[in-house]
């Protein structure tokens, strides 16, 4: 299948297009969103050269699988997905920060705790950890929202201080992102599988928060192989995960790290195709389903179409 990278799509009631890293939203007459999930890439906040078939499918049908199994916890944005691709649903004013969640010391947090620092976020963390180690409880690690360039880390007190957002939502917001990952952890276990750490992002509309974008998916989450956790750790050889942490690792082999300066490196079909295999299998591990590949003739024909049906229903 060609990856699908971009889209341009005029849609009826269509205010505006908002292209992100990975997703292309059309604000439908102030009301309602549709989210393509393309199959671009990111990492360090860089989109990559070249699309990974089917990751557009994948990220999509996990992101609403989960939607719908945490709906009891917190409301979603989500109305329905017509496409394999999309999802289209409520509007909600998008909150500046991003609720990031960690059970392991691992990724950015053990990048930055081997340079040193002994907090992140506001947050201490323990002397004497190993990489991948679980912490004694999860750590909420807030980062700004970025539209373009990094997110920055950032603590509970700045954010509050800098009225990003107010402390009373704040609290809220933690409380989800709380009862999030416990779900997200359980139904992980259940797989065989350890949710490490994930994000989350939210949206206020009416004077009620909404969970909106991607949940759970490998591009906002990581996982751990359940079996060979403890083993791996004990030898302290890499953890088998199932995330786009691989992706950054090659980056940094190939001396790519989104900085002033650098270029991303050339990505070789063989490369694209092994990112493509990992995305569906996470697909598998973590919903128990065989992935079904969508209909890859037409497929920009097939994604307006299922749009404009949708949307002449609402």
């Amino acid at each position: 299948m060609e990856a699908i990278v971009k889209t341009e799509f005029n849609l009826p009631g269509q205010i505006s297009l908002y292209k992100g890293k990975v997703r292309d939203v059309y604000n439908i007459s102030d009301k309602y969103l549709v989210m393509v999930v393309t199959d671009r890439i990111s990492a360090f906040d860089v989109v990559l050269p070249k699309g990974i078939p089917y990751k557009g499918q994948v990220l999509n049908q996990i992101a609403s699988k989960f939607l719908d199994a945490t709906s009891d916890i917190v409301p979603n944005w989500k109305i329905a997905t017509p496409d394999p691709m999309v999802t289209i649903g409520r509007k909600a004013e998008s909150l500046p920060v991003e609720m990031v969640i960690r059970g392991y010391l691992t990724g950015h947090a053990w990048r930055e705790y081997k340079s040193g620092k002994r907090s992140i976020c506001g947050v201490p963390m323990a002397e004497g950890m190993k990489e991948n180690q679980k912490f004694a409880k999860p750590i909420i690690t807030p980062t700004t929202k970025a539209h373009e360039g990094h997110d920055e880390d950032i603590s509970r007190e700045e954010i509050i201080a800098s009225k990003l957002v107010s402390a009373e939502i704040y609290n809220q917001l933690e409380e989800y992102t709380y009862k999030l990952f416990e779900r997200g952890t359980k139904i992980a276990a259940s797989m065989g599988l350890i949710l490490v750490d994930t994000k989350y992002e939210f949206g206020i509309q009416d004077g009620k928060i909404y969970l909106i974008d991607e949940i759970h998916t490998p591009d906002s989450s990581r996982y751990f192989y359940g079996d060979t956790y403890e083993s791996n750790f004990n030898k302290g050889i890499e953890q088998k995960q199932l995330s786009k942490e691989f992706v950054r690792q090659w980056l940094i082999e190939n001396h790519f790290q989104g900085l002033e300066g650098q270029t991303v490196p050339f990505m070789p079909d063989t490369f694209v195709d092994e990112i493509s295999e990992r995305y569906i299998e996470l697909f598998e591990q973590i919903t128990g389903e065989p992935f079904v590949r969508a209909d890859s003739i037409n497929v920009m024909n097939r994604i307006e179409t299922n749009i404009r049906h949708f949307l002449e229903k609402l």
